[in-house]
């Protein structure tokens, strides 16, 4: 079998023993030809991290590169530029995978030239503590493929068979190489915060490539879901990160949706977030209720302003800054 080579993407931000354990697990990856590049967002790492990084770079087992900006897209970009596999794996820094994990991957490219992109899938320990871990889902409805509502459908943590899906999982997702160079997709660097939907965002301008995007249950890794660090740049306590995650949503749906699907898409994030309905699951009180809805309406409004201005700024500020860009 002729596999493709493939860059392993490790965007970081304030992440020590995980980030470390995820590269270990990348460096033992059973694959003949792929490279490591991390894209360290933290301003001062702890005295083992630091060593290790710099004993891996030295040796050449990685690429380091530290920037003074946290964005994850804006990472992702930056890594893109810089390498040069036929295929870019995209993991978080707190993963564990198997010796196996990339060729998993791989395998889905060599003579299936419709796949352009291979979602694999995701054990998030968080997810599979709420459904008891007994939950199977065989095929995806088909309101997992609906733009508008999709969101709340797609399962890539439950769902054990390959099938082609609307999205992949910013922690365990690939792409062939044309479709940064021959189609010039980018990750858009205006989701901040936890960049939440900017994964989505991506997938949607990448149904214009005519690629199709193929679930590999088989790609599997493990999310640790750490409680600190990941490429936040905003509290995930505070306000303005409330605000943000609602503005991410927003701004996803005017940025790709049709008004139809945008005003189904604004409901459902009502009535799940603010409302707390299934699948969310919030507390039901009228004062936060009350609450979400402040957070919800001024996200609406932010990502307006955001909509309005990409009519002359694309926002892709952290990539204008690099000499690659």
């Amino acid at each position: 079998m002729n596999l493709p080579s493939i860059s392993v993407v490790i965007p970081t931000y304030r992440r020590e023993a995980a980030l470390r354990d995820t590269i270990a697990d990348v460096l033992k990856q059973d694959y003949s030809e792929f490279e490591t590049i991390v894209v360290d967002q933290t301003p001062t790492h702890e005295p083992e991290t630091e060593t290790y990084l710099k004993e891996l770079s030295e040796s050449e087992k990685i690429q380091w590169y530290r920037v003074d900006w946290a964005s994850l897209p804006g990472a992702r970009n930056y890594a893109v530029r810089r390498s040069s596999g036929d295929v870019i794996v995209f993991i978080d820094d707190d993963v564990k995978l198997e010796p196996n994990y990339l060729q998993t991957h791989a395998r889905n490219y060599v003579d299936r030239p419709e796949i352009g992109a291979v979602a694999g899938r995701v054990f998030d320990r968080m997810k599979l503590a709420d459904s008891g871990g007994a939950l199977k889902i065989q095929q995806l409805p088909p309101e997992a493929m609906d733009p508008g509502i999709a969101w709340y459908y797609i399962d890539l943590v439950h769902t054990v068979e390959p099938q082609q899906v609307l999205s992949a999982r910013g922690c365990n997702m690939s792409f062939r190489r044309e479709v940064f160079e021959k189609f010039g997709l980018q990750f858009d660097e205006r989701y901040r915060g936890s960049a939440v939907r900017e994964e989505s965002d991506f997938c949607l301008r990448f149904r214009k490539t005519g690629f199709q995007i193929w679930y590999d249950p088989e790609a599997s890794l493990i999310h640790l879901g750490e409680e600190t660090g990941g490429c936040h740049d905003i509290s995930t306590k505070s306000v303005q990160y409330q605000i943000t995650f609602y503005h991410n949503h927003f701004f996803m749906g005017l940025h790709n949706l049709t008004v139809g699907q945008c005003l189904r898409f604004f409901a459902k994030l009502f009535d799940c977030h603010v409302l707390g309905h299934p699948p969310c699951n919030k507390s039901g009180s009228p004062i936060k209720i009350l609450v979400r809805l402040g957070f919800y309406s001024m996200g609406f409004l932010k990502a307006l302003k955001t909509w309005i201005q990409s009519l002359w700024d694309d926002g892709q500020i952290y990539s204008r800054q690099d000499e690659f860009y």
